[in-house]
């Protein structure tokens, strides 16, 4: 298994962000834009924890090879 399994956030924020992009796409194909333009927010916000987690899963790994 590959590290990103390794770290429960990561999967976890990547699926946040799916989840969170495909009501946003839905949401402008009912037509209902603001909705919409919120969950693209929303996806903005999910991605930058995704992000966040998988740098602070790379600098946990990292000091842990050192020890």
């Amino acid at each position: 298994r590959g590290r990103a399994s390794q770290l429960p956030s990561f999967p976890a924020g990547c699926l946040c962000t799916v989840g969170v992009l495909a009501y946003g796409l839905i949401s402008f194909r009912k037509g209902n834009t603001r909705r919409s333009q919120l969950m693209m927010r929303a996806r903005v916000v999910a991605q930058g924890f995704t992000f966040a987690a998988l740098l602070g899963g790379m600098v946990v790994t990292a000091f842990k090879s050192r020890q």
